[in-house]
């Protein structure tokens, strides 16, 4: 196969495969609820890795309501308690869950993540009012105390938190008015959290609970979109990549069952292809909208594996000119790895999407990863 077919191989396959991953996937839709100045904003941009009113397409639904959402995540930014408004906060999310019982299924709320400063002392009453309201209408409320300031011990290095704050904690998970009767708060959990710390910088702390938390309470048919949408949890999206990384290097091996000569080694193209696609769509990634058609058709040359194929065949002792089963499956396993690693890079801010093309090399697989994949396929493993 010459230069010239190299040069305009289909990126389609790739294509293809990661839209269908997206429809497999759905979208997880999140309400956050919560005043003005609580947080929300960098609460969802410190799990999710953007702004609130910038995830994508996105308009006033009504008064009180905005959602906001991109391929797999979907932001349903609902007011929290506000003084001065001429309904109660119930009704107003009344109103606002009834429009939003309105919207396309894919559109429908499934956790909400109900917002308060956690310098507060107490929830004030239209506060809990609101919580009954979600929780009425059958929604798994997770309590977040935001902008939560720790405390760390020089010594053991663990972290605590204000006796205020603590007995605030308390009150939360067991809650009673003034005169010592027990109040129904109907919250799964209250999780506290701080997205920077008292200086300002760094990760902040609780938030991977949070998203624990907020795993465990989704639908189980929207459990991958959620793990798709998050940033934090990176062996999540590895769980997710590793069945199909193993699926196609099943696959190559299986067209490569009669020998290829390495020149046919294309034939291996849209099973390789395939399996990128469907691993960029677990982290996110979305190269059509970004790179040239030209630049996609190039990138699926460097990334099919064929021009590898040609360096190290004839380094495999034994191997010949051809690809059989075994270096068809480890050449495929080895590239799969080697871009799921990529997309992680990319997925968590540290490669520009623009440099995915320059960036595979130091990716790609090499003789090692490929020799290593072959032996543990004749090993069993």
């Amino acid at each position: 196969m010459n230069d010239e077919a190299h040069a305009t191989l289909d990126p389609k396959p790739f294509l293809d495969a990661t839209e269908k991953a997206k429809s497999r996937y759905g979208r997880f839709n999140l309400a956050v609820v919560g005043g003005t100045g609580v947080g929300k904003s960098s609460l969802v941009n410190a799990v999710f890795g953007r702004d609130l009113a910038a995830v994508g397409k996105g308009l006033p639904v009504t008064r009180g309501a905005h959602y906001f959402h991109d391929d797999a995540l979907g932001i349903w930014d609902l007011e929290g308690f506000e003084i001065g408004s001429h309904k109660t906060p119930a009704e107003s999310l009344r109103e606002s869950l009834a429009a939003i019982r309105q919207r396309p299924d894919d559109e429908q709320i499934s956790v909400v993540w109900y917002c308060v400063n956690s310098h507060a002392d107490r929830l004030q009453e239209p506060e809990i009012a609101m919580i009954d309201e979600l929780s009425s209408a059958g929604f798994p409320v997770i309590l977040v105390l935001t902008k939560v300031d720790w405390a760390k011990n020089p010594i053991t290095g663990q972290r605590s938190v204000a006796k205020d704050l603590r007995d605030f904690v308390d009150w939360l998970e067991e809650p009673v008015d003034r005169t010592g009767q027990p109040i129904m708060l109907p919250i799964e959990s209250v999780i506290l959290t701080s997205t920077r710390d008292k200086h300002g910088k760094g990760k902040g702390h609780g938030l991977g609970e949070l998203v624990a938390e907020t795993l465990a309470l989704s639908p189980d048919n929207e459990k991958d979109a959620f793990r798709i949408a998050q940033r934090l949890n990176l062996p999540w999206k590895r769980e997710m990549a590793r069945p199909i990384i193993t699926a196609a290097a099943t696959a190559a091996a299986g067209a490569a069952a009669v020998p290829l000569p390495v020149a046919d080694a294309l034939t291996l193209a849209p099973i390789q292809l395939g399996m990128m696609g469907r691993i960029s769509a677990i982290y996110d990634m979305e190269l059509k909208t970004m790179l040239s058609a030209s630049a996609l058709a190039q990138l699926s040359v460097q990334m099919s594996g064929q021009a590898l194929a040609r360096s190290l065949i004839k380094l495999i002792p034994g191997a010949g000119s051809v690809i059989n089963s075994t270096v068809a499956f480890a050449l495929t396993a080895a590239t799969g790895e080697g871009w799921m690693r990529l997309c992680e890079q990319v997925h968590t801010g540290k490669i520009d999407v623009t440099r995915i093309q320059e960036a595979w090399g130091d990716y790609a697989p090499g003789f090692v990863d490929v020799v290593r994949r072959m032996a543990g396929q004749r090993n069993g493993s």
